[in-house]
């Protein structure tokens, strides 16, 4: 495929240990034609069962990527994932997922999300003139505990931007908030891609998304893929986690 008849790369993010979601989701990519390469944007571990999993899987079809805070936490033995609680019975769930999740890794598991680095840059066309940029990260450019989400500034949008030393025709792609959404400012193309395997925008179906380059502005496209939520609900309360953590899946809310 050319520059000249476009690129087309799909992104993911935030499978966290949803193993039905991920499979669903890159069989949905395999049967649709046309996407040249796939990243995800990290958290691939945690509240759902099957970690070691799905970082396998994600290794296996050959899909790199950037860490998410989760997963840097667990590579290196933190006392929290820094995930955001607005309750204390949130913040409770929280610790008693991790802590679950640190006890099941496997060392190679750690290993693989220990070496995922903090951002990557993609120049999609390739080529042998410089084109956009695909610039890859889980929250912000600096910090992966920032919620980058659909109401935040445009100037906020901005300085992102500049901390990522973005131009006009790049997009920045990012994930964190599970709650997938896009906006182009000063011709900047922002890509939230929501999340695999714990959406949080009131619909349970899995999201990616597929941005396009080519002639003209990058264009993005929010897919959602539907998945066994009642498979992968009743795997975690096999695993002994919370049911709280399969009502999130249920109903794609918090």
């Amino acid at each position: 495929m050319t520059a000249a008849m476009g690129i087309r790369i799909a992104l993911l993010s935030d499978v966290h240990a949803n193993l039905h979601a991920l499979d669903a989701v890159l069989a949905h990519m395999d049967a649709h034609a046309g996407i040249a390469a796939r990243y995800h944007l990290g958290d691939l571990v945690g509240y759902s069962a099957f970690p070691n999993e799905v970082v396998a899987r994600l290794g296996e079809a050959g899909i790199a990527g950037v860490a998410g805070n989760y997963d840097t936490t667990i590579a290196h033995g933190d006392a929290h994932c820094g995930c955001r609680a607005d309750t204390p019975e949130q913040e409770a769930l929280a610790h008693l997922s991790f802590t679950w999740t640190g006890e099941r890794v496997t060392a190679a598991t750690r290993r693989a999300l220990a070496a995922l680095p903090f951002r990557m840059d993609v120049r999609p066309l390739g080529g042998h003139v410089a084109g956009p940029t695909l610039r890859l990260m889980h929250a912000t450019p600096v910090n992966n505990l920032v919620y980058v989400t659909e109401d935040r500034s445009d100037d906020f949008l901005r300085k992102m931007a500049a901390q990522a030393h973005a131009a006009p025709g790049d997009v920045i792609a990012f994930g964190h908030t599970h709650k997938p959404w896009t906006r182009a400012v000063d011709d900047i193309l922002y890509v939230n891609t929501g999340s695999v395997g714990r959406p949080k925008d009131g619909d349970p179906r899995a999201a990616y998304v597929v941005i396009a380059f080519g002639a003209g502005a990058p264009r993005a496209e929010i897919v959602r893929v539907p998945y066994d939520v009642m498979a992968a609900k009743a795997a975690l309360e096999e695993g002994g986690l919370p049911g709280a953590f399969g009502l999130v899946l249920e109903s794609g809310l918090a």
